[in-house]
């Protein structure tokens, strides 16, 4: 990314002190019983305003949260210092970001697409750790934003790219948050070796 990325951000960012809420497919895997994901240290990429990364620091992680946005993270240390948590916030561009190796128990990517920083998150990652990754499907360009194919899976892709984790749990198709409709893949996996 660049400063005119990083500046259109600040200003999306900017337009609105509302936070969004977390991920609903994070919420699902986290609070859904069916797996057990161990409290550690926790990495949340792209993390905007913070909605993620406060809800995992809530349920017991520690973490470093990381976006290009200054101005978002202004906003997200301001919910953190509001709510007692915790969180380590870090400005990166993350296409130039150098990601530490066999750092962290869980890696959170949720609605960011830089297919160049799949492989590092993966490093990132201590043998035994999880990844929750959750972005736009190429079918997206059908009902509107985003609609860049750059930014877009195409049909299994995610699973191509985890290939080498055992994936726990996987979805690709039309999903509902709340009454917004988006075509969307997510998985759950976990790095082996």
């Amino acid at each position: 990314m660049s400063l005119d990325d990083q500046l259109r951000w600040d200003l999306k960012h900017s337009e609105s002190r509302r936070m969004p809420p977390p991920s609903q497919f994070l919420r699902e895997i986290i609070e859904g019983g069916c797996w057990d994901i161990p409290r550690g240290q926790a990495l949340d990429v792209a993390c905007g305003k913070g909605a993620n990364a406060l809800y995992l620091a809530e349920h017991g992680f520690d973490v470093l949260a990381m976006d290009i946005s200054p101005a978002a993270l202004s906003e997200a240390r301001r919910h953190a210092n509001e709510k007692n948590l915790k969180i380590s916030w870090e400005q990166a561009d993350l296409e130039h970001a150098q990601l530490p190796c066999f750092q962290f128990d869980l890696v959170v990517d949720i609605n960011y697409l830089q297919r160049s920083l799949i492989a590092p998150l993966m490093a990132a990652l201590k043998t035994g750790g999880h990844v929750v990754f959750e972005t736009f499907l190429i079918d997206q360009q059908t009902i509107g934003h985003p609609n860049n194919p750059d930014y877009l899976l195409a049909h299994n892709e995610l699973l191509a790219h985890f290939h080498d984790f055992r994936i726990l749990c996987y979805r690709e198709g039309k999903s509902f948050e709340g009454a917004e409709a988006s075509f969307r893949a997510g998985l759950l996996a976990q790095k082996i070796q």
